[in-house]
């Protein structure tokens, strides 16, 4: 179809390097982050053994559905705008405008967050050194990264995301090998599964409470679609790395659940540092604490790198269309959108600024109002599918055509709708997430205010749309 071609032709100067493995890597660098390492078991804390293993399961076939929305979406229409484009072409301009800046301020948050995440415990290690001058050198080796040819990057996230996948397959071994007494000490056996409460010591409405945390925790899964816009055989590797992501995520994250809440007794799970450390510690393996601290610091420069890539493409898309300033479209002599790469690290670095001047207030809230981005995207893909399918078919397209399907259209679509949007609206219930909602709708209306302030009558004039990336920069 002529508008498919139009759409991915606009966006079409990034160049093509990225190699099956690399997106799926990327994928896996963007959701398996410090939130695994460090904060799974606060899951395991409030929601009991079973729940936690049934939240993340419930949560990874939710991500599972949106993948396979995005999946045919990525593959007809592989750009680095990804569900920004999408929520713009299919379901209306002011959608894909919320949609984009929501998601690059996440993204630009992570990345000072994973910062902040791995120079905490490199202090601990070398107290001497000063946090700016750790966060100076994380930002030289972001920029070295992301300016390079995509494909050096692609490969050198291929590597350290390989560090933590590495890292917690070892984790779930060891801690088999604990629990049925294989590492030298007594068997744990099944007691933390069925004692001291049981499963659901909660009940099965702490299942539901914990949905929220799990689906931030797999918020990363999507930047498999923004690095389809640089991807070499899109038709080929986007299906692949689509399906890979969703089953080995899922795999990840639960067999990893299985293992933790068989070692760690649920009413400890929220108060240690690292529950995978524990593993390590539990099963005799000498200095567990520093190898899973090397870990979960590869880990968090993983995530953030991820989030650079991703953010900076999303923000040279928005640039293209208009939404960003239009300095942000040139790109470099290697095809990537080196001032866009630039103002996202930039804003991870005030995010760095705002974390020590504000931690507890002003920082806070606004991570916690972009916290919402993971479903309320989400769901946008959902809608997105939908309405890409109802316009492909009325303006003649042929579904057998599309070299990915979406399958059980459309009601697995309208499912992850309908079950996004009600995992967004449940945080009103929760007295502990409900700062989420407090100050994610003010962000949202802010955004709203500047499109229809500034985009809008820019797009009714004619004046959005129009422009190319310049030369090199």
């Amino acid at each position: 179809m002529q508008q498919l071609e139009n759409i991915v032709e606009k966006e079409s100067q990034l160049r093509r390097g990225m190699q099956g493995r690399h997106m799926f890597m990327i994928s896996i660098g963007g959701v398996i982050g410090t939130g695994l390492f460090l904060s799974s078991g606060y899951t395991v804390n409030q929601a009991g053994p079973g729940g936690a293993v049934l939240a993340y399961v419930i949560g990874g076939i939710i991500v599972s559905i949106v993948m396979m929305c995005l999946g045919e979406l990525a593959t007809a229409m592989p750009v680095a705008g990804s569900f920004k484009t999408y929520a713009q072409e299919f379901i209306g301009p002011s959608v894909g405008f919320l949609s984009a800046w929501l998601y690059w301020l996440n993204g630009a948050f992570t990345i000072g967050g994973e910062w902040i995440a791995a120079t905490i415990i490199i202090h601990h290690y070398l107290p001497g050194v000063p946090l700016w001058a750790w966060y100076a050198l994380f930002a030289v080796i972001y920029l070295a990264l992301n300016v390079t040819a995509v494909g050096v990057y692609g490969e050198s996230e291929f590597w350290f995301a390989s560090v933590k996948v590495i890292g917690i397959v070892a984790a779930c071994i060891v801690g088999l090998g604990a629990i049925f007494g294989l590492t030298g000490h007594a068997p744990i056996g099944a007691k933390n599964y069925v004692g001291q409460g049981g499963l659901f010591p909660h009940g099965l409405g702490a299942v539901a409470m914990a949905l929220v945390p799990v689906c931030f925790a797999y918020s990363g899964t999507e930047l498999i679609g923004i690095a389809a816009g640089e991807s070499k055989d899109p038709a080929k590797s986007v299906p692949r790395a689509i399906r890979s992501t969703s089953v080995r995520t899922l795999l990840f994250y639960v067999a990893s659940m299985i293992v933790l809440v068989g070692i760690i007794p649920w009413q400890k799970a929220g108060v240690n540092d690292s529950p995978f450390a524990t593993i390590f510690q539990v099963a005799g393996i000498p200095y567990a604490r520093l190898v899973m601290d090397i870990i979960v610091i590869t880990s968090a420069l993983s995530a953030g790198s991820s989030w650079t890539y991703a953010s900076s493409r999303l923000l040279w898309s928005m640039a293209l269309d208009g939404m960003a300033p239009r300095f942000l479209t040139n790109l470099s002599r290697a095809k990537v959108p080196v001032w866009s790469v630039l103002v996202t690290l930039l804003i991870g670095t005030l995010s760095l600024w705002l974390y020590q001047v504000s931690p507890n207030t002003l920082y806070l809230w606004i991570v916690s109002g972009i916290g919402l981005v993971a479903v309320v995207d989400w769901a946008i893909i959902c809608m997105a599918q939908i309405g890409f399918r109802r316009q492909y078919v009325r303006q003649g397209g042929d579904v057998r055509d599309l070299a990915y399907r979406t399958p059980f259209y459309p009601w697995l679509p309208i499912a992850g709708v309908v079950l996004n949007l009600a995992i967004a609206v449940s945080l009103i219930f929760i007295p502990d997430q409900r700062i989420a909602i407090y100050a994610g709708v003010p962000i949202m209306v802010v955004i709203m205010v500047c499109y229809y302030l500034f985009y809008r009558p820019r797009m009714s004039r004619g004046g959005i749309g129009s422009a190319r990336p310049g030369g090199a920069a």
